[in-house]
């Protein structure tokens, strides 16, 4: 018992430092039958009952099917269970046929297939917490793992003892006990688990760097695992805090859209580098986050690609896909995530202006058109518009009805004050006028398609205010920002 309220102080320490649960939580249990997990269990139903936690604990355990001994050990895992009155679900996952369906790497295959029992697990109880066993030596071999890969500060702050995912909270109460000392405890008190000869087999990574990379490291220094142990707690307190201050930093220069994010380059560029990579991964996460299946690791080749995109001078635009589902574009001085679930193509739209006055609100380009026909008067100055979204036709000297429609293929119009025509494409060009923006930029044509105007950008030649005009046609473009 002495191991058992040393490993239960050691957790309620953790559980005050770092918040894991509240009096009252619910927490999902994921034990496979291993010393640690089995250790776990009976720590937290020893908590369970105190007034300061009172928490409802259910046993999950997934069953991968890739040993003939998985049977038998789920039954035992169902038998620690029923000894505590905890209730216990267990998955029979079938791994080798779904890795032979999806081609999956068999550790990645398991680990996807194992949260989404535990997070399925939770919704069905309402749990809070997803609790996981791990320890302070798994935390030394992600650390070497990510080392070995070439991982930032972020990878090697190692896993985090507590973290959202899902609207859970997946939980580490073990995460700075080490291995020793949950077997001793497991020993000391006759508690029956089960040991995974997989766990000595080198043909994975992780296996390999406990058992080899870590031992051949400590003839240099004979505490290893608590020194990486130690560089993940400075490091994350260290990436802790430069994403808190990289997320607030964003939200000055970061909007969102339709199909995601719009980053404004000026304020990007002024920077400091270790929070221009945070901003890029910010952003990626958020739009990761939008389906199950999208991956937010984003590598450092992928960051940095963005970035320098940013950075440099030409080209001014470019597309950049950086997942299957995700896309950076860069239109001159404003950057594009976009995510491809929320951003759809250009729908063709139209609509008639007929004379008189009217209002016509323009759906994808999130902007109010409104005319007005009026009386003209050569001496007065009412034909001079204030800016570039507002022009003034001669009524008498264009057919009606006029028509407002996103851009079509060959579109040229004749341009006030330069002789002959020009491609539409090659004025959005000119002016800058970003390529995600084109396909739904208005246009304004007569009865006959001639273009008379592109708000915001040029007016044409056709139908000009002359000092023998008597009608005019005032049309404005406000767009929804202002």
């Amino acid at each position: 018992m002495t191991k058992l309220y040393a490993l239960a102080g050691q957790v309620e320490q953790a559980v005050r430092e770092h918040q894991l649960w509240t009096p009252g939580s619910t927490i999902v249990v994921a034990v496979s039958g291993g010393p640690d997990s089995v250790a776990l269990l009976h720590v937290l139903h020893m908590l369970a009952t105190h007034e300061r936690h009172r928490l409802r604990l259910i046993v999950a355990h997934a069953n991968h099917g890739f040993r003939q001994a998985s049977v038998a050990e789920a039954e035992i895992v169902k038998r620690i269970a029923s000894d505590l009155g905890v209730p216990c679900e267990v998955a029979n996952l079938e791994m080798p046929a779904y890795i032979e369906r999806t081609g999956m790497n068999s550790q990645a295959a398991a680990r996807e297939q194992r949260y989404a029992f535990l997070h399925a697990t939770a919704a069905k109880y309402n749990a809070t917490h997803i609790a996981t066993a791990h320890h302070a030596d798994d935390q030394a071999e992600t650390v070497m793992m990510r080392l070995i890969r070439g991982s930032g500060a972020a990878g090697l702050a190692g896993m985090a003892i507590s973290r959202s995912e899902k609207n859970v909270e997946l939980i580490r109460p073990f995460l700075r006990i080490y291995k020793t000392d949950l077997v001793d405890f497991c020993e000391e008190s006759g508690l029956q688990y089960v040991t995974d000869e997989s766990n000595d087999s080198r043909k994975y990574v992780r296996n390999q760097i406990r058992l080899d990379v870590l031992p051949f490291l400590g003839q240099y220094n004979e505490q290893i695992a608590k020194a990486l142990n130690r560089t993940a707690d400075l490091l994350r307190a260290d990436s802790d805090y430069l994403e808190q201050e990289a997320s607030v930093q964003l939200t000055a220069i970061l909007k969102q859209t339709k199909g995601g994010y719009q980053l404004d380059r000026a304020g990007f560029v002024s920077t400091h580098v270790a929070l221009q990579r945070r901003f890029i991964k910010l952003i990626l996460s958020y739009l990761a986050q939008k389906t199950d299946t999208e991956s937010d690791s984003f590598d450092y080749e992928k960051i940095e690609a963005i970035r320098q995109g940013i950075l440099q001078a030409l080209p001014t635009t470019w597309m950049l896909d950086i997942s299957e589902r995700i896309q950076c574009v860069r239109s001159y001085d404003q950057i594009e995530f976009i995510h491809r679930l929320d951003s759809e193509g250009p729908v063709s739209y139209e609509y008639r202006i007929e004379r008189g006055h009217g209002e016509q609100w323009i759906a994808d380009h999130s902007g109010l058109l409104s005319w007005d026909e009026i009386d003209y008067d050569s001496e007065s100055d009412r034909a001079k518009p204030q800016h570039r979204f507002i022009a003034f036709f001669d009524a008498d000297c264009i057919p009606f009805p006029l028509i407002v429609r996103n851009r079509q293929p060959g579109d040229r119009m004749r341009i006030l004050g330069l002789n002959g025509s020009k491609k539409v494409q090659d004025i959005f060009i000119d002016e800058k006028i970003a390529p995600m923006l084109r396909d739904t930029w208005p246009v304004l044509t007569d009865a006959t398609g001639q273009l008379l105007w592109i708000p915001g950008v040029r007016r044409s030649a056709h139908a000009t205010v002359q000092e023998q005009t008597k009608r005019l046609i005032r049309i404005e473009l406000c767009k929804q920002e202002g």
